[in-house]
């Protein structure tokens, strides 16, 4: 079923990005008079085909890309009967370069527009929640990868990032800091203050360790439990509003974590459970095993006995969730800037990460993704505000790659059309073919490159 849901999600997601993408060379080719032949989401062997007025539009059964077929251009079809006869006027070769220019780009364009648009919605529908810098006063809690390679210990204050205070817990995780250069965290641990670097290679640590390096929660103190979710393993063993786990029998709780809080003054015994992520620990370590738990209620202790799943969790929402967060809701005017703003920075993120993917900070098998790694991140539940953000990134990130000036890529269209432009000069129609052919099996190795490294991932 897991499966299944990330399949779903994955082929609705790359067939709305595609169908979009071409939809927008066809109707800029049809706005110029040009004759679009075929219309298809997704590659052959075709699985559904109807003929509207001159252009045949259809269904493939592979589905991670699509096309369109505009008559008179040397494409991904390599059929190039056309060029030993005289170009005709709906041919796209007899239409002026500007004109070839803005069909090709209308794909890019409506991808750009299209993740806009899904990051505008997003920001008006739900807002932003995040949790302010100053409510982490018990510091940050700090995971293995963190402890061995930026000297980070559970209980460490941040307190600054490259020489600037931040307003947001998570900014310790930006962008900034793990697609930057030379970055460092100020740190505060017990009564000393130190600069730590941050190493540039970080992002290629971080690609082996899906637990990350630190929690996107700080160190929580004097938790409840605020709501418990029905027929979850808490909900079976009893658990109720107000009551505090203060104890996981024969678990440790993560001893590497609460040495870090010890050097801080902040220490646990172990198995008592103090802080949130003690007992987050707690739960992981028992995954997909019976636990017996002490729960503090009122002025008692009670004893319970519950299932952890296999994802280490018992279904409960802890009561600081509405303390510790900030929500800020924002009417339609202010989310077109702010959406645009996110929008954009997937691009730039994506820059900078190539950037590092070229200067060697970054393996290029860690940092690609085909269409299993994707899969994956769309993950296995069905949550729709998580479909649409992902599927907004997808396709500013389609836009972005679409636009690289290689063969048989739009934007290795644009780059010729653009230096026909310039120049005054048109490339030949077999140095355009010759191209096209070294493109498109440029590409066929990335596709297959990227399919290959999702199945080595999974290993």
């Amino acid at each position: 079923m897991d499966f299944l849901i990330m399949a779903g999600q994955l082929i609705l997601g790359l067939s709305i990005l595609v169908g979009l993408h071409e939809l927008g060379h066809l109707l800029a080719a049809k706005a110029f008079g040009m004759r679009v032949e075929k219309f298809s989401i997704g590659f052959p062997p075709t699985i559904f085909k109807v003929q509207w007025g001159e252009t045949e539009y259809g269904i493939g059964a592979i589905p991670l890309g699509g096309y369109v077929k505009i008559a008179g251009m040397i494409d991904e079809s390599m059929d190039k009967e056309f060029l030993n006869k005289e170009p005709e006027p709906w041919e796209f070769r007899s239409k002026p370069a500007w004109q070839r220019l803005i069909v090709m780009m209308g794909g890019i364009i409506v991808n750009v527009v299209t993740g806009i648009i899904i990051f505008i919605l997003l920001t008006y529908a739900r807002g932003e929640e995040y949790i302010p810098a100053e409510k982490a006063k018990y510091g940050i809690v700090a995971r293995e990868i963190a402890q061995e390679e930026l000297n980070l210990q559970t209980g460490d204050q941040i307190i600054a990032i490259n020489g600037e205070s931040f307003e947001r817990f998570n900014d310790i995780r930006s962008a900034d800091v793990l697609l930057g250069t030379d970055a460092y965290y100020t740190v505060r641990r017990g009564d000393k203050t130190f600069d730590q670097k941050i190493p540039n290679n970080l992002m290629d640590k971080l690609a082996d360790n899906r637990e990350g390096f630190i929690d996107d929660i700080p160190v929580t103190k004097d938790f409840a439990i605020e709501e418990v979710v029905p027929d979850s393993p808490a909900d079976k063993a009893g658990l109720q509003k107000g009551d505090k786990i203060i104890r996981v029998e024969s678990s440790p709780s993560s001893s590497k974590l609460k040495a870090g809080l010890q050097a801080n003054g902040q220490g646990t015994q172990a198995g008592n459970i103090t802080y949130y992520h003690e007992l987050q620990a707690a739960l992981q370590e028992n995954a997909d095993k019976e636990v017996n738990v002490i729960v503090q209620r009122g002025n008692k202790q009670v004893k319970k006995t519950l299932q952890v799943t296999k994802e280490g969790k018992i279904g409960f929402a802890p009561s600081f969730v509405k303390t510790l967060y900030v929500h800020n809701d924002f009417t339609l005017a202010e989310s077109i800037p702010k959406g645009t703003t996110n929008a954009f920075s997937i691009i730039v993120d994506n820059i900078r990460g190539f950037g590092k993917i070229f200067r060697g900070e970054v393996s290029a098998s860690k940092s690609l993704s085909g269409p299993i790694g994707i899969g994956q991140i769309y993950g296995a539940v069905w949550i729709w505000s998580k479909f649409w953000f992902i599927t907004g990134m997808l396709s500013m990130i389609l836009a972005f790659m679409n636009f690289l000036p290689i063969p048989a890529l739009d934007g290795g269209h644009v780059m010729f059309l653009t230096y026909e432009i310039v120049s005054g000069n048109k490339p030949s129609d077999k140095f355009l073919e010759v191209s096209q052919k070294v493109g498109m099996l440029l590409i066929l190795c990335l596709m297959a490159f990227a399919i290959l490294n999702d199945f080595i991932k999974l290993l």
